[in-house]
């Protein structure tokens, strides 16, 4: 009997391999094609008030950060909370055969695709109704509300009894949940910690799909998990937020510095007093003559006189921008207390400008620069923002290079920088933040607006952003950023250090199968695409 060559038996084996491999491939392709092919038709078997729509979904594919476009396979437009929860509790029954993941977006105001669902389900929470906005007075006064409201509406209906949330971010057309799964920091910060240390009970979507009411003393491990958690653990559908008095009337300043050492200690100081002003941040002013250049905050916009009041001659100026809050009768009172504080700063005494606005045009200052912004079509364009908290003894290595060496043109957008205080910080939550007692904020707001020079350019700006970030983590400056984006599980590891093991057990706990908020690209979930 003659065997055949070794030769043709490897050349048979080989070919025997290639079909088996060829085989199991399409086997998997099937199933996976077939599991997306039933995906609508699942998600069409649904009962819910609202509604789904698979066929106009580009819209949630964008965000504010105009660099990331994932396409959905459906869009929920939840008119219950029921809707949203028997929309993920379907998608978990489903288990880890399917891909589907679902996104929470509010008004869509994420820099990198964070708000999005790679063939997934994105809830739009601004659909969400359910019961009506309901202002609490008391001694105690709180709000009730929906997770997909803006914070605009807040403002307006608690005004009518008198009171406003404690702490604001400086755009108010962001929806509850959205700056809540963040933290919501702005100029009162510092003195009534962030939009997530003044909430007092949540209710609470799973990654199982489960409506869960949460407090500080009801399902706390929950409550702190999501306030600061980046949607992770549960899609926030309502929210309990504290109120304070309200003010009618705002004494609105603005002084300069040359000096960032002399700046820094001013804002340190008035941070750390008792009696100051109610809003305290600064800006950054890079080789640019227009100090009203800056569409973060319209600032006396019927005086323009102002502009033409100082001049920058190329240098890298720092701003203090304050606010004090008042009633129209407390005037003389306000006028002496502001007098006294400005005396003890160090600022350019011919750069003092003061103007007097209502509450509501203080807060809402931006949206009027957003219109400005939308009627010239600059406003719709990519902004790869950079957000960063710095720990106080760090934040003048960070100033001298930065601002002295990586960022010497003009910055085409504004640059925050102001101190904020951590004891206001609640460290249950999951926001993360330098461990020194008062640590800096740092934004750099930049638009890539097209430019014959290239200097405002989209890869222009990564590159300064890389640069920045670079710095900071050879210089081990202790930095960690706000609004966090990172590619890999490994480098969120690093941004959470020791508290990962906890966020990770949350994550357990709460969404095991890592349906929420894939954006993030903190958790992969895991797909099986065969028995």
């Amino acid at each position: 009997m003659r065997y055949p060559p070794v030769s043709l038996l490897r050349q048979n084996n080989i070919l025997l391999i290639r079909g088996i491999t060829l085989l199991f491939l399409s086997c998997v392709t099937i199933r996976i094609s077939l599991c997306f092919s039933s995906v609508p038709s699942t998600l069409k078997a649904l009962s819910v008030d609202g509604h789904f729509n698979f066929d106009e979904v580009h819209h949630a594919a964008r965000d504010f950060g105009n660099r990331y476009q994932f396409l959905p396979e459906a869009v929920l437009h939840p008119k219950s909370v029921s809707d949203i929860a028997t929309t993920i509790k379907h998608i978990w029954q489903m288990g880890p055969h399917s891909e589907l993941t679902v996104a929470a977006r509010g008004h869509g105001h994420s820099l990198q695709g964070q708000s999005q669902a790679h063939r997934g389900v994105v809830i739009n929470m601004e659909s969400l109704q359910g019961p009506d906005m309901q202002v609490h007075p008391g001694n105690s006064p709180y709000v009730d509300v929906s997770g997909g409201e803006l914070w605009i509406n807040i403002l307006h209906e608690s005004l009518k009894y008198g009171l406003a949330p404690k702490s604001w971010t400086d755009y108010l057309h962001l929806t509850v949940g959205g700056t809540l799964s963040n933290a919501g920091v702005s100029g009162q910060a510092f003195w009534h910690g962030p939009q997530i240390s003044n909430v007092h009970q949540l209710e609470v979507v799973t990654g199982k799909g489960e409506v869960v009411t949460c407090s500080e003393k009801q399902n706390s491990d929950l409550f702190h998990g999501v306030l600061g958690g980046l949607g992770q653990f549960g899609i926030i559908t309502r929210a309990r937020i504290a109120l304070e008095p309200a003010p009618c009337k705002v004494k609105w300043i603005r002084v300069l510095y040359t000096d960032f050492a002399t700046f820094a200690i001013d804002q340190e100081n008035l941070i750390s007093v008792e009696k100051t002003f109610d809003y305290i941040e600064g800006f950054v002013i890079i080789n640019r003559t227009g100090l009203l250049n800056n569409w973060r905050s319209s600032f006396n916009p019927q005086d323009p006189v102002q502009a033409s009041q100082f001049n920058s001659d190329g240098r890298t100026l720092f701003c203090l921008e304050l606010a004090k809050y008042f009633h129209q009768d407390e005037t003389d009172r306000v006028n002496q207390e502001i007098e006294n504080l400005l005396s003890q700063l160090s600022y350019i005494t011919s750069t003092l400008f003061q103007s007097e606005v209502t509450y509501v045009e203080f807060l809402d200052r931006v949206h009027v620069s957003e219109l400005k912004l939308r009627s010239r079509g600059l406003w719709e364009v990519p902004h790869p923002w950079l957000n960063l908290f710095i720990p106080k003894s760090k934040i003048k290595d960070f100033a001298n290079e930065v601002f002295g060496n990586i960022l010497t043109e003009t910055s085409n957008g504004p640059v925050l920088i102001y101190p904020v205080n951590k004891s206001k910080w609640d460290n249950r939550t999951s926001i993360v933040i330098p461990e020194e007692d008062i640590f800096y904020l740092v934004a750099f707001l930049t638009s890539a607006v097209p430019s014959s020079s290239g200097t405002d350019g989209l890869e222009h700006i990564l590159t300064q952003n890389k640069r920045i970030l670079e710095f900071c983590e050879t210089a081990h400056l202790g930095v960690k950023q706000y609004l966090p984006h990172y590619s890999a599980q490994e480098e969120w590891q690093t941004h959470f250090g020791p508290r990962w093991e906890v966020f990770a057990r949350r994550k357990l706990a709460y969404d095991p199968l890592a349906l929420l908020a894939p954006g993030q690209r903190i958790f992969q979930k895991a797909i099986i695409t065969f028995s």
